[in-house]
């Protein structure tokens, strides 16, 4: 069977780069004749049937943009069987051979859903979380993790000006990838992560203590999302070392941006991966970068994997922050 017409879908939350997988899947598809449709604010515009034809100009000067031109959106309505069956009715009617779709694990979640009703499809993983079992990287977390070490070195300029202690609150939800990245760029005291269990009174009061008696004269604490609540940290922290303590929650901020250079490689290596694979006749894989190769897995598969944190990462962190 001839493939000759996909539909993009972005879902969740937005991440850098998401634009950059845009334009490789439209511009290499196009290349090789098979017509390419964006879908508008993900599950609920494939629901509501707001699709459109693209071309090689829509996806014009969008490589160096943050967010994506698509629009995103959660949509609890399509996990239902009734969501489904109307996105599956929007693929009929408008004859879509393949959707792909780029996004978190809900997006994942989504896309399962619908192959499961019989639709072809292709997962791109995006997010700046970083949360994706199956796949070492995720696009947009560079950006995002760059975008937090940047802020928390504008922030260290106050601390160290003032000798104090910072508590900086980075996203992660679940995941402490970009806690423990940003962490040891910007040589915290302490990292915390909701993988590893925080001793408090150790793992944060005592570290401060001690390098405050070498001579330590300002500290940085990197606390991921959903951990504690950090100014309850920062407040405790005043209180137990009489260091003044401030807290900064960085929020969105990391999830806008100018993608970086990695994370517009990555999402267009992954976008021609996509590709491949729909000329292959390869259907219902998710993309992944393992060992720095973009590789396919089946979905199932790649619903099966746990995401664990990288222990010597942390525990290298914490050797070399004294």
């Amino acid at each position: 069977m001839k493939i000759k017409n996909i539909a993009i879908l972005t879902s969740g939350g937005d991440a850098p780069g998401m634009n950059a997988a845009i334009r490789a899947i439209t511009r290499y598809a196009l290349g090789q004749n098979i017509n390419v449709f964006g879908v508008n604010r993900g599950y609920t515009g494939l629901r509501n049937g707001d699709i459109f034809q693209m071309n090689l100009r829509t996806v014009s000067d969008i490589l160096h943009r943050g967010g994506t031109i698509l629009y995103s959106a959660r949509d609890s309505e399509f996990l239902s069987e009734n969501g489904v069956k109307q996105a599956v009715e929007t693929c009929n009617k408008n004859e879509i051979d393949v959707v792909v779709a780029i996004g978190g694990n809900g997006t994942l979640n989504g896309i399962k859903k619908l192959s499961d009703m019989g639709i072809k499809c292709m997962f791109v993983p995006a997010s700046i979380d970083n949360d994706m079992p199956y796949t070492e990287y995720a696009i947009g977390f560079d950006t995002a993790t760059n975008t937090a070490v940047e802020m928390v070195d504008k922030i260290r300029d106050t601390t160290q000006s003032h000798e104090k202690c910072s508590v900086v609150e980075v996203m992660g939800r679940h995941c402490g990838d970009i806690a423990l990245f940003t962490g040891i760029s910007v040589g915290a005291i302490a990292i915390i992560v909701p993988e590893i269990e925080c001793d408090f009174e150790k793992d944060v009061i005592e570290r401060i203590k001690i390098t405050k008696n070498l001579g330590k004269r300002h500290f940085i604490v990197i606390v991921s999302e959903n951990c504690f609540d950090s100014s309850k940290i920062a407040k405790s922290i005043e209180e137990k070392t009489g260091v003044q303590t401030r807290c900064t929650i960085l929020g969105h901020v990391q999830r806008g941006g100018s993608p970086t250079i990695r994370d517009r490689v990555v999402a267009s290596l992954m976008g021609c991966k996509v590709v491949d694979n729909i000329l292959d006749k390869k259907f219902n894989k998710a993309i992944a970068l393992r060992c720095d190769k973009v590789i396919n897995i089946d979905i199932d598969e790649a619903l099966k994997c746990k995401k664990n944190i990288d222990l010597n990462l942390y525990i290298h962190a914490l050797q070399i922050s004294i």
